[in-house]
C-alpha cells in the first residue's frame, strides 16, 4: 500500500534473517507488501552496516529500518541513509557516538552472559543446551533448538565495534523492551530507550527473542512508528 514505508528487518547476534518468520507473515497480513530482511555478515559493525545500506539504497522511496539485539547497533550506525524515516529498535542497542554493544553490556551485565563462548577462531556462541534459557525461554523447547543449532556466530570483535554517528540523534525512533530480556539488561533497554527520546516505547514480558515470542506486539509498535511518519 502507498501510505505504507518499506520495511528493513535487521538481525542480531546468534540469529538471522529467519529469526523475523512471524513479524514478517503479520505485517505483510496487515498489508505491508515492501518487506526486506538483511542477511548481516556479522564480521565487523562497519561490514554489517554497509551490508544494510546497500539494501537500503536499492529501495525507492522511504524506508522503516527495524532492529533487533545487536541490529540495533547496526541501524543505529547505518540509518544516515536519506531515504531512512525511522528506527524501531526491539530489545536492541541503540549506542550513542564512541559506545560499542560490549561497552554497554558491561555496565548492567545480562544474566546469561556467562553462558557465551568463544571458539578458536575468535567467533562467539550461544552455548546450545543453554540456548533456551537464555535467549528464547518464551518459545517452545523445539523452537529453540532449531535457533539454537542454526545461530549465526559473531566474531567476537564486532562486540568492541562503536558507533560513529548515532542516526536516532536525527531520525524518530521506537523502542520495545523485553522485562525478562538475558541477553540484553532490561535496565540497558530502557536506558537507551530514554536516551533516543523513544517517540513511544513498550514493555513486553517476553524474553530476547520477543520477534518470535510476541511478533503481533512487536508488528504494532512497526505498525505505530508507519502510522506516525505517516501523519497519521
Amino acid at each position: 500500500m502507498p501510505d505504507k514505508p518499506a520495511v528493513v528487518l535487521v538481525h542480531g547476534f546468534w540469529g538471522g534473517a529467519a529469526h523475523w518468520a512471524k513479524v514478517i507473515t503479520e505485517l505483510h497480513r496487515r498489508g505491508f507488501r515492501d518487506l526486506h530482511a538483511v542477511e548481516n555478515p556479522l564480521t565487523s559493525l562497519a561490514d554489517d552496516a554497509e551490508r544494510t545500506r546497500k539494501m537500503v539504497r536499492q529501495i525507492d522511496g522511504p524506508v522503516l529500518l527495524v532492529g533487533h539485539s545487536y541490529g540495533g547497533a547496526v541501524i543505529t550506525e547505518a540509518g544516515d541513509l536519506p531515504n531512512v524515516t525511522g528506527l524501531v529498535y526491539i530489545a536492541a542497542f541503540g549506542p550513542d557516538a564512541g559506545e560499542s554493544p560490549g561497552a554497554l553490556s558491561e555496565q548492567h551485565p545480562p544474566a546469561a552472559f556467562p553462558n557465551i563462548a568463544p571458539d578458536s577462531d575468535g567467533y562467539l556462541w550461544l552455548r546450545q543446551d543453554k540456548f533456551h534459557e537464555s535467549f528464547a525461554q518464551d518459545l517452545t523447547a523445539e523452537e529453540a533448538l532449531v535457533m539454537a543449532v542454526t545461530q549465526k556466530a559473531p566474531l567476537g570483535s564486532t562486540f568492541g565495534d562503536a558507533v560513529t554517528a548515532p542516526a536516532w540523534r536525527k531520525k524518530p525512533s521506537w523502542y520495545q523492551v523485553s522485562t525478562e530480556d538475558r541477553m540484553i539488561h532490561p535496565d540497558n533497554e530502557r536506558m537507551m530507550a530514554e536516551r533516543m527520546g523513544a517517540r513511544k516505547t513498550v514493555e513486553l514480558d517476553a524474553s530476547h527473542a520477543s520477534l518470535a515470542s510476541r511478533p503481533g506486539e512487536v508488528c504494532d509498535l512497526v505498525e505505530a512508528a508507519a502510522g506516525d511518519l505517516a501523519g497519521r
